[in-house]
């Protein structure tokens, strides 16, 4: 009987040894593991970090939380904050938030807020109240990315002056040649026309043009900008990244890529796939927030 009892249980121990729970885990550029606190350590030499996400990802944006709260511990309160998911003509609102003149709901109210802001990015914004630190709304009001998706990006020069300071100075360069746009074009398919296609294309870029423009307008000596945005929009060094890099050759900017996997031992993609500076594994099946 003990000898069973002692079976059983060697047996459901190595069982559960065997079921892998990781909920993430990060690689280096060169494809090898890397702790998140080393990982924090070295993006706290660089200018400018992108944080890739995907939208709905519940560990995603735990993780950028706590990315944030270590790099402002290593860095004695240097950074500056910015998102995707803030507008350019949100920015007075959003500072009235931080500097405690409103409440959330005035905010609410005032703000083109994103469907998921209370669960994911509520969090970062009132660690930046809390810290006193500046949050940049850094994308294009998305009536002008509708108006390029529809019209074409020349349309944008019959603008009134005013409203074309709300998007990256004209005219802003488009090229295929940008990684992730190519990907696009070949995504879309040969049933599109070439320009629509373009249309369509460019309306992505005004996004990452006055994203970068927003980012590198803000920058300041010792300081590093630590910016949110959807994985597509930093992903192979394309978007937010070419446009930075475009104003700057020399600034040092670091992209934390995100991918899922079905393994339980979360491992990279095996084809397609260019690191970045790190590379963040999730499982495919993380409980999404909406």
């Amino acid at each position: 009987m003990k000898k069973l009892f002692l079976f059983i249980f060697v047996f459901t121990l190595s069982f559960l040894n065997a079921q892998k729970f990781d909920a993430y885990q990060f690689f280096d550029k060169k494809s090898k593991k890397i702790s998140a606190e080393k990982m924090v350590k070295e993006l706290s030499n660089y200018d400018v970090i992108l944080i890739g996400e995907h939208h709905d990802n519940s560990i995603n944006h735990w993780l950028q939380k706590k990315i944030t709260e270590a790099i402002f511990a290593t860095k004695n309160g240097q950074i500056i904050l910015g998102a995707e998911m803030f507008e350019r003509d949100n920015q007075q609102a959003l500072n009235s938030y931080l500097a405690g003149k409103i409440d959330p709901k005035i905010l609410k109210d005032s703000v083109r807020l994103w469907k998921n802001y209370e669960t994911d990015y509520r969090p970062l914004v009132d660690f930046a109240k809390d810290k006193k630190l500046k949050f940049i709304a850094t994308n294009v009001p998305r009536k002008y990315a509708s108006q390029t998706s529809k019209q074409g990006i020349k349309t944008l020069n019959e603008l009134p002056e005013q409203e074309k300071k709300l998007i990256a100075k004209l005219p802003i360069e488009v090229t295929l040649e940008t990684p992730g746009y190519k990907e696009m074009k070949s995504l879309m398919g040969d049933h599109v026309d070439e320009l629509k296609l373009m249309n369509f294309i460019s309306a992505q870029a005004i996004k990452d043009a006055t994203m970068a423009e927003s980012i590198f307008e803000n920058l300041q000596a010792g300081k590093t900008f630590i910016h949110y945005n959807g994985d597509y929009h930093s992903k192979q060094y394309g978007g937010i990244y070419w446009y930075l890099k475009k104003r700057n050759p020399n600034l040092k900017i670091a992209v934390i890529s995100v991918f899922e996997s079905e393994k339980p031992e979360l491992v990279l993609p095996e084809k397609d796939f260019i690191p970045t500076e790190f590379n963040l594994v999730i499982p495919s099946d993380m409980t999404k927030t909406y």
